[in-house]
Formats: structure tokens, sequence, C-alpha cells
């Protein structure tokens, strides 16, 4: 089994719809990094030398191929990240192995045997 891994940054208030997306289009589960900065095009206002920025989260999710390229479509409607910049950006990189899977392998097998 080939896997992609889902690397989404999100503003804090839409980690649970993106979670949320992500499990009703496949995904079986994520790490979630809380507290992540990032800075866009446009640098962060501040105000007194403190910066004026809504918290990010890091959403890692493993998951298998075939359903990458959905599962990636759904978070970025769900974070709405075309809609609005700076909302949030999810990328997918390959996999090229991975262990402490297999309790996942047979759940993705039988979702990917009912799709097919």
């Amino acid at each position: 089994m080939h896997f992609k891994m889902i690397i989404v940054f999100v503003e804090d208030d839409k980690t649970n719809a993106v979670m949320n997306a992500a499990r009703k289009a496949g995904a079986t589960g994520a790490t979630i990094i809380n507290n992540a900065r990032g800075e866009g095009l446009k640098r962060s206002k501040t105000f007194f030398g403190l910066t004026l920025e809504t918290q990010r989260d890091v959403l890692l999710f493993l998951v298998e191929e075939h359903l990458s390229r959905y599962i990636l479509e759904e978070i970025g409607k769900a974070g709405h990240f075309d809609d609005k910049p700076g909302t949030g950006i999810a990328v997918q990189i390959d996999v090229e192995d991975a262990v402490g899977v297999s309790h996942q392998v047979q759940k993705i097998t039988s979702e990917m045997e009912d799709l097919l």
C-alpha cells in the first residue's frame, strides 16, 4: 500500500471543520500540532511590539494515495483556503515507506474495495 502525507496549516478555529471534512473523505486520523506561527505575503500587524495574528495548527494526515487528492480538495473547501488569503494551505508529499500503520491498512483496504 502506498501513502501520501497531507500537511495542513490552518487557523485554529477551522481545525475541527478541516478534520471532519478529511474524515468524511477517507482519512483515518491525524496528528495535530498546536500554536504554529507563519507569515504570508503581507507581514502581520503589530501593536506595541506584539504580533496580532491568529494561532495556526499544523495537521499531518497519512492517507492512502488513491484517496489523497480527494481528501486534499475537501480540506481546501472546508478551510476556505482559496476563498480568502491567509486562511491556510495544504500540501501533499509522497511517503516512501511507513511503519506503525498496519492497524489502519485493514480499514483502508476495505474502504478502497467499497469504492472500487
